[in-house]
């Protein structure tokens, strides 16, 4: 497997650091191994198919394929997920929506009804699942227009256990007349139509990544519509680009918001904005 692991690290060294790390775990899911293996078995063959798929995942990953959907996995809020190139491939950053929800939102306390939480452009499910898990008590609600990224939410939640997780189909709030939720958050398409960063995320679906030409336009669809599914005193959390804090705290305070509030991710970016309907 040694010799196997360092032909494929070869062919990846145009990547730069992540080489290493795509090969092991590529060579890892061709195998059909937990990744330490390949360190503590190292010298140990590898069939010819599984030597051939590997290299297959290898060819894949250089031409740009993201390693997730070539595994069919990816970590987050310490669940795994599956995942396909009809969600969204989740990052690191949107975790800081389901942190800034749980501190937003305290437990329910005994007797007192569930806090419900809606997340809008589910995708794979990951924020509302993160949610699900971590308090265990709330309603949630989610929803995504398209049925193939609603299926693999699905997938995701009977894996997990969490069947009381409602999926609905629609575009934002189209299946939801007349409910009204505590918290609402979503990370909403947001990337500028002519954003050179698409070039790059060309594998990923494009409805989940770009709304527009600004950029901004399902971010100003979703404060202009959250008041109508907000309690009085519920919150909106949304994702967006590090670029578009002040546009999207103009656009929350336009609305008739209060208390909003920008967040930064780890990387020390404008990442996650909240915001107080108070009406």
């Amino acid at each position: 497997m040694g010799q196997l692991l360092a032909e494929g690290c070869a062919r990846l060294v145009s990547l730069g650091g992540s080489a290493r790390l795509d090969a092991e775990v590529l060579l890892a899911h061709a195998l059909r191994l937990p990744r330490s293996m390949l360190i503590a078995d190292g010298e140990r063959r590898a069939e010819p198919d599984a030597a051939s798929g590997f290299l297959a995942l290898i060819a894949r990953r250089l031409a740009g394929e993201p390693v997730a959907y070539l595994t069919g996995a990816r970590e987050f809020w310490s669940l795994s997920l599956t995942v396909s190139p009809a969600v969204l491939i989740p990052r690191p950053e949107t975790e800081l929506v389901v942190e800034r929800s749980l501190a937003l939102l305290p437990q329910a306390s005994s007797g007192s009804a569930a806090p419900r939480v809606l997340d809008l452009g589910t995708g794979s499910g990951a924020i509302a699942l993160a949610l699900a898990t971590t308090r265990p008590g709330w309603s949630l609600t989610a929803t995504d227009c398209s049925t193939e990224a609603l299926a693999v939410a699905r997938i995701n939640a009977a894996q997990l256990g969490l069947s009381r997780v409602e999926f609905l189909p629609g575009d934002w709030f189209e299946p939801l007349a007349g409910r009204r939720f505590e918290l609402i958050c979503s990370n909403p398409p947001y990337v500028a139509a002519d954003d050179a960063a698409l070039a790059a995320l060309r594998f990923e679906p494009a409805t989940a990544l770009t709304p527009g030409r600004s950029g901004l336009e399902a971010l100003e669809q979703l404060i202009t519509a959250a008041p109508g599914h907000l309690t009085s005193g519920g919150w909106l959390v949304l994702e967006h680009g590090s670029d578009q804090s002040r546009a999207v705290a103009a656009a929350l305070v336009a609305a008739g918001y209060a208390r909003v509030r920008c967040h930064r991710d780890l990387a020390g970016l404008d990442r996650v904005t909240e915001a107080q309907w108070r009406h």
